[in-house]
């Protein structure tokens, strides 16, 4: 944590102090993201067709170049969505640890970058096989040897990016797809939004990725590489029975079940699991760092070694388990795109307004002590301690200071998932009929199952009604979907969003009880 005292001296106020970015007129227009980069519009080489995904920051096109007829995936990041400096700089070191990176069988390849006035789009190999669960669950046999190829796959990406001094902080299945729909098709890594680069015994304290993956040391603020061997040594152990090894209705659950490190190899499938699969899921989920394997240790392991030796027989329970742990979070990832799509700019102009507030002096930071006396002026019970939890969690570069762009971010997040308003437009999204209930035909549709689906198919509609439907009535009221969506698991987009829960939990609290709203704004 840097200085956050009041007794800083003016000539290092001055030399951290930052624009606030919602002063400089048309931000997104004259905003450049990609350094060094020369001049290229984007249509003039290639031709964008149809849509093939949407996430928080952009939309994802089929691309056929002009020239060759060659057929690519650009990924195109608005500007309008990059609200903050962090969001930036996401995006400028994501395009440079793709073009650091060489070429390997199993990361997809960037093949250009391009700006605009509105976007930036990223050229890339296109995947067009679909994403490693759905491949694993459209197979009629599921085997240990089926896993182990996977397994080593994954983990000589994490090889790939070690030796090149990348860590990616966000593995998990849906960031891997197959190149085509061959069966003998390469698996890749398609996704670097979370990666950095480190230098040797260089530690990190950003919480960022997918709650399940988290290793231990995220939590604590403290790690280094090893956090991906044990994110895939997650996937590995979801891989032989279906389930993560971590679970709990809430993210402090999940947390918790981290730290803890607690195994179970006792449920079905594990005893038919061979002993030397276990052993290596327990070196890659060591909850110690120093005594975890490294990735080279994980591919000399005598279960991928020996992998034509694996045990051949179907483990059928775990596609079952599989299809629906990743219906379950189609349903919810498609309902945050509905939420992110819908967020407008009222929100970000109130939070503005607030931040402004706050920032008597017009210094463009908040610090600990302004924050703090910012509360107290306004009537806030937040307690002192809960005042720095809250300055910690949100002051993402450790300067001592809040910028609007980390206050900003932080709020925003959350918002999409406890303002009613933006819950109900996706609940609405999914009611096709307007009955005022998602059904199980609505449910079937959402999740991307066909209606006339086979017995297995029902079972995963049937499993997530069993979770999501609390008063079992056979369909989902809004009531139900809204408090499935704030549970805290995986489906929430992996950002670097995550890592300010707390902040967010603390400022919404404050923004909830009116006591930081300026009298022209308030929660809708």
């Amino acid at each position: 944590m840097g200085n956050c005292c009041v007794g800083s001296s003016t000539k290092k106020s001055r030399k951290e102090r930052r624009p606030n970015p919602f002063a400089q007129g048309d931000y997104h227009t004259n905003l450049q993201i990609l350094k060094n980069q020369p001049k290229a519009r984007i249509l003039d080489k290639y031709v964008l067709g149809r849509e093939l995904g949407r996430g928080e920051f952009g939309i994802t096109y089929l691309c056929t170049d002009k020239e060759t007829q060659e057929i690519f995936a650009c990924k195109s990041i608005s500007k309008k969505k990059l609200r903050t400096a962090v969001d930036v700089e996401d995006v400028r070191r994501e395009v440079a640890i793709m073009k650091h990176l060489p070429e390997h069988p199993h990361v997809v390849t960037l093949k250009g970058a391009y700006e605009d006035d509105n976007a930036v789009h990223l050229v890339m190999e296109l995947c067009e096989g679909g994403e490693l669960f759905d491949r694993i669950i459209a197979r009629g046999h599921y085997t240990e040897r089926g896993a182990a190829q996977v397994t080593r796959t994954i983990v000589e990406v994490v090889q790939a990016c070690h030796r090149q001094g990348v860590m990616h902080r966000d593995l998990k299945p849906e960031n891997f797809l197959f190149a085509n729909k061959n069966e003998n098709s390469p698996l890749k890594a398609i996704d670097f939004g979370l990666s950095v680069f480190f230098k040797p015994g260089e530690k990190f304290s950003e919480i960022v990725g997918s709650p399940y993956y988290m290793a231990p040391e995220v939590l604590k603020r403290n790690y280094g590489p090893e956090v991906d061997v044990w994110s895939a040594g997650v996937i590995l152990y979801i891989l032989l029975c279906g389930v993560p090894p971590f679970w709990a209705e809430t993210e402090q659950g999940v947390a918790q079940a981290i730290l803890r490190g607690l195994l179970d190899f006792k449920r079905d499938p594990w005893p038919k699991v061979s002993d030397s699969a276990k052993s290596l899921v327990r070196h890659m989920l060591e909850p110690d760092p120093k005594a975890r394997y490294n990735a080279q240790q994980v591919l000399d392991h005598p279960w991928l070694q020996n992998a034509k030796k694996n045990p051949n027989v179907p483990l059928d329970a775990v596609r079952s388990r599989l299809k629906q742990f990743s219906a379950m979070n189609k349903l919810k990832k498609r309902a945050l795109q509905v939420i992110a799509e819908r967020l407008g700019g009222e929100e970000i102009d109130g939070l503005k307004e607030i931040l402004e507030k706050l920032d008597i002096d017009n210094m463009g930071v908040i610090t600990f002590e302004k924050l703090k006396m910012g509360l107290i002026e306004i009537g806030s019970q937040l307690t002192e301690h809960e005042v720095r939890l809250l300055m910690e969690a949100a002051d993402v570069d450790g300067n001592g200071t809040l910028d609007y762009g980390e206050f900003v971010a932080a709020a925003v997040h959350l918002q999409r998932l406890d303002d009613d308003e933006h819950l109900r437009k996706a609940f609405d999204v999914f009611d096709v009929n307007e009955s005022g209930f998602i059904e199980v035909e609505e449910l079937r549709e959402a999740v991307g199952e066909s209606l006339t689906g086979s017995p297995s198919e029902s079972d995963v509609v049937q499993g997530i009604l069993s979770e999501v439907d609390l008063d079992k009535d056979g369909r989902i009221s809004y009531e139900e979907f809204a408090t499935m969506m704030r549970r805290g698991t995986d489906w929430r987009k992996a950002s670097r969003q995550y890592s300010r829960d707390r902040f967010n939990s603390l400022s919404m609290r404050l923004l909830r009880d009116g006591s930081l709203n300026p009298p022209s704004y308030s929660m809708r």
